[in-house]
């Protein structure tokens, strides 16, 4: 268990975790020099001095001068248990008002409250500042946290503070070294959601990095999430560069001062990396596991302003401290145009600086006079456009949600046409067996795409099945003649926001269901549906189909096949575009109808040239089927309308939704 030390300058912090560890945490120069914590300091011992090897306890001394507030931040961040320090001489100042603040707003739910420099003072002055701290920390989360009465000079009270800590780390190790279930995601709203995070994927915030002769890069902090092995490899997620992204691989670690093969979420440990230099690491970095890659330049948060702040208007610019990281941000506020000191509100915040967060992840904001509100994440991934519509503003309503089965069934009920979960999953650090497992207890139609995994409220997914249907009963009402409607044009009428690839198992359900027809892999139609040749056409139609065979990449076009069986021009193109009709043929250009199985072969040999050389060009098919250049430009044109290529140039490229592709 990690705890902080929080409070005044001049309080006693680093003399306290002195006494009760025996450690000196202040170890630069200038901290001796000038009695007062610069840098964050840490100081361990085990929970059982009988037992060395096993649980520790860790302290991180934090700095109490305001000039060194975003250092404080960054070690709060990564603390489970906070003891917020008071002189007794001094009794409660700025900052310690300030730090109370900081550990709320952080979401703290454990801790004490340690009266130093007691020997400095009588029992009166003890009574008078138990009393302002009564009123103090009665809306806090320290209202009914024990009081300890020391002096790291005389030692007095060190022993029964000690005792206290060690008890609460023995409870904290024995509810966390258990494996973790899925209902650790499953927190409620007033638990520490930092705590049962050892299923997720893996997130460390790196508060120091520096090098060691021999051994290379070493960087350190606490980890927020998941676990991590010795040889595993790991992406650094830069809070100030940009977003690029750099990957290591762990040649060693220590958790809390001792080597170990494996860390986990809630310990404090130094990580040796492999792959990076010193300069390419800095504090605010993300130390994450090697599928996490996402940075937010905008991240939606639930805001909460300070009862004691100013107003805060739409667009004010504020700092951001999240981890260890901090950036400069504007507050677009979702719900109103200010709010209230003591307020909230559903915000976004614009970072000049992508960040990397999580769903859940604390967020301090603070302004020229201090800190004046924070939050917690929502929402990662925000969309560019609708941000204050009613459905974003409910979606987000959703995310308010800890229970996760809750929060995705909530979301399929909103999104009529589904979602891809890879979002969804990477906003709550999940990863996919975890993913799986929340689709498994939920009503949901869900398979795997290109994109990611889809899923969709069954009720929604049965919604968008009766639609397609209604769309063709409209269609063979209108077009009676036609045996079916094209599936993209189908998608386009009835569901153009879908993906064509989820659209096509839309059908496939259909089909499965026997509820609709596919004709020649391109037409749908409902089976009471059916268009034929007369008996007259049938007959003319099998004396066409071998001269359509013969060559089959360049069959003749209207006139000459009109001349050849004695037929008018006129009677041959009706006959021609009744079989487009029946899905028999394609209309590659006017007046030239090739097979369809002719077509699905010309998909197959630009897929083959695309495959080979990354695109299909016009030279390129000519000298593959052997025709002329005018016939391979006319049909490289046709599969871009169709939607099988997209031209870029003379270059076509495939497009992975084609309806070709699918059927291959």
């Amino acid at each position: 268990m990690i705890i902080g030390t929080a409070g005044h300058i001049d309080h006693g912090k680093t003399a306290l975790v002195r006494a009760l560890t025996g450690v000196e945490t202040d170890r630069l120069k200038e901290e001796k020099a000038r009695g007062i914590t610069i840098e964050l300091g840490y100081a361990y011992q085990a929970i059982d001095p009988a037992v060395p090897d096993g649980p520790r306890l860790g302290f991180v001394d934090m700095p109490g001068h305001e000039r060194f507030i975003q250092t404080m931040l960054a070690g709060a961040s990564g603390i489970r248990f906070a003891m917020l320090i008071v002189a007794a001489d001094d009794g409660v100042m700025p900052q310690t008002i300030e730090h109370l603040h900081i550990l709320q707003l952080l979401g703290m739910r454990q801790g004490a409250i340690v009266i130093t420099k007691i020997d400095l003072v009588d029992r009166a002055r003890i009574e008078q500042l138990q009393g302002e701290l009564e009123t103090l920390l009665a809306p806090t989360f320290l209202y009914a946290a024990p009081v300890f009465f020391v002096s790291s000079i005389s030692g007095d009270g060190v022993p029964q503070l000690k005792a206290h800590l060690l008890a609460a780390a023995s409870q904290w190790h024995r509810q966390n070294d258990q494996p973790a279930p899925l209902q650790e995601h499953q927190q409620d709203a007033r638990q520490d959601p930092l705590q049962g995070r050892h299923a997720s994927l893996f997130r460390l915030a790196v508060d120091r990095c520096f090098s060691i002769d021999g051994r290379g890069t070493i960087v350190t902090g606490t980890v927020h999430a998941g676990a991590l092995q010795v040889g595993e490899t790991v992406t650094l997620l830069p809070s100030s560069r940009g977003g690029r992204m750099l990957s290591a691989r762990v040649r060693s670690m220590h958790a809390l001062d001792q080597a170990v093969p494996r860390c986990s979420s809630g310990q404090r440990v130094s990580l040796n990396l492999v792959g990076l230099e010193r300069s390419e690491i800095a504090r605010g970095d993300w130390v994450v596991a090697e599928t996490i890659s996402h940075v937010s330049e905008r991240i939606a948060i639930d805001l909460a302003l300070l009862p004691g702040s100013r107003v805060l208007k739409h667009w004010s610019e504020v700092q951001v401290h999240v981890g260890t990281a901090h950036a400069t941000a504007h507050v677009a506020l979702l719900e109103g145009d200010q709010v209230a000191p003591g307020g909230s509100m559903l915000a976004e915040l614009a970072l000049e600086v992508p960040l990397h967060v999580c769903h859940g992840d604390r967020i301090v904001l603070r302004d020229a006079s201090g800190t004046i509100g924070g939050g917690s994440v929502l929402d990662a991934f925000v969309p560019l456009r609708g941000k204050r519509a009613l459905h974003r503003l409910a979606l987000l309503g959703a995310q308010r949600e800890h229970l996760l089965a809750q929060t995705l069934k909530t979301i399929l009920e909103l999104e009529p046409r589904g979602i891809n979960l890879a979002p969804f999953a990477a906003n709550r650090n999940l990863d996919a067996a975890v993913t799986l497992t929340l689709l498994a207890q939920l009503d949901t139609c869900n398979f795997k795409t290109r994109e990611g995994h889809y899923a969709c409220a069954s009720a929604h997914w049965h919604t968008m099945q009766q639609l397609i249907v209604q769309n063709l009963e409209k269609f063979h009402a209108s077009e009676p003649d036609n045996a079916g409607v094209e599936r993209e044009r189908l998608r386009r009428q009835s569901l153009p926001t879908l993906s064509a690839e989820v659209f096509a198992q839309l059908i496939a359900s259909l089909i499965d269901e026997g509820r609709v027809l596919m004709l020649h892999n391109v037409f749908v139609a409902l089976p009471a549906h059916s268009v034929l040749f007369s008996e007259s056409e049938q007959a003319l139609w099998e004396r066409i189909v071998p001269l359509l065979s013969e060559q089959p990449f360049q069959p003749p076009r209207v006139r000459p096949l009109a001349l050849t069986l004695g037929l008018e021009e006129e009677q041959m193109r009706k006959l021609l575009s009744k079989s487009a009709r029946l899905g028999q043929t394609y209309r590659v250009a006017h007046d030239h109808y090739f097979l369809s199985d002719s077509v699905s072969a010309l998909a197959t040999h630009i897929t083959a040239i695309a495959e080979v050389n990354g695109n299909a060009t016009v030279a390129l098919l000519r000298d593959r089927i052997g025709t002329g250049r005018k016939l391979a430009v006319e049909i490289l044109e046709f599969f871009d309308r169709m939607g099988f290529c997209r031209r870029i140039h003379d270059r076509h490229l495939i497009r992975p939704s084609c309806i070709w592709l699918q059927s291959a």
